[in-house]
């Protein structure tokens, strides 16, 4: 598989694809949210542990309201991002590409309890490994799913300085799928053109940055740029 996109079609008729997170990037955000809130409690814990058994009633309920209560504001409020997220491109948005709202975050969370079981999460991991988009158990009864957020990059400009008839006579849809590929490909990495460039070898003939030429050099052909 080259790509682990979910597909949504809005009521518009726009069709999303939403680069779903695997439980590797996932754990890595989810332990730095955790020493982050270890961080909170240790200084919480030195402040009000001056103030003797009061201080140390608080510091319980604040315990449960930072481990419980810190992803569901972040999410909730910082549009699907906890910092742990946000650092390493992750979001969490509803299945169908919306904002992740209150309640499906407190859902999410709040199932953390049972993708926990045994222990380590395995129940969690179990079920992001045999999701085709990584969800946890939590993901999919609150209906949300985490995503890599899609980060700008300075586009590669096309070749479009020459036009080049295909060597066999393509399909409409062929025709459809090539000319998709020059308006999208200048927003990918030059690995990713060449990966995908590569799939078409028996219509270009080559390999790499030649095949990636000719499939631009074909669509401006189909475009009347001659």
């Amino acid at each position: 598989m080259l790509d682990t996109h979910r597909e949504v079609v809005t009521p518009e008729g726009v069709a999303l694809h939403l680069p779903a997170a695997g439980p590797v990037p996932r754990a890595l955000a989810w332990l730095i949210d955790f020493l982050i809130r270890a961080g909170i409690m240790m200084a919480m814990g030195m402040f009000l542990g001056v103030f003797g058994r009061g201080g140390m009633g608080l510091y319980a309920v604040a315990m449960f309201l930072v481990y419980w209560f810190y992803p569901v504001f972040f999410e909730a409020m910082w549009n699907g991002r906890t910092p742990g997220k946000r650092s390493l491109g992750l979001r969490v948005i509803a299945a169908n590409g919306a904002p992740v709202g209150w309640l499906a975050a407190f859902t999410r969370n709040l199932l953390r309890v049972v993708d926990m079981l045994p222990l380590a999460y395995a129940t969690g991991l179990v079920s992001s490994l045999l999701d085709p988009w990584g969800r946890r158990l939590g993901d999919m009864v609150a209906g949300t799913l985490v995503v890599h957020e899609t980060r700008p990059r300075d586009p590669q400009p096309a070749a479009v300085d020459a036009a080049l008839a295909p060597s066999i006579a393509l399909r409409p849809y062929e025709q459809m799928a090539l000319v998709a590929f020059a308006e999208r490909a200048p927003r990918l990495s030059e690995a990713r053109q060449a990966e995908l460039a590569d799939l078409a070898e028996p219509l270009t003939g080559a390999r790499g940055t030649l095949s990636v030429t000719r499939l631009y050099r074909m669509a401006n052909w189909l475009l009347g740029r001659r």
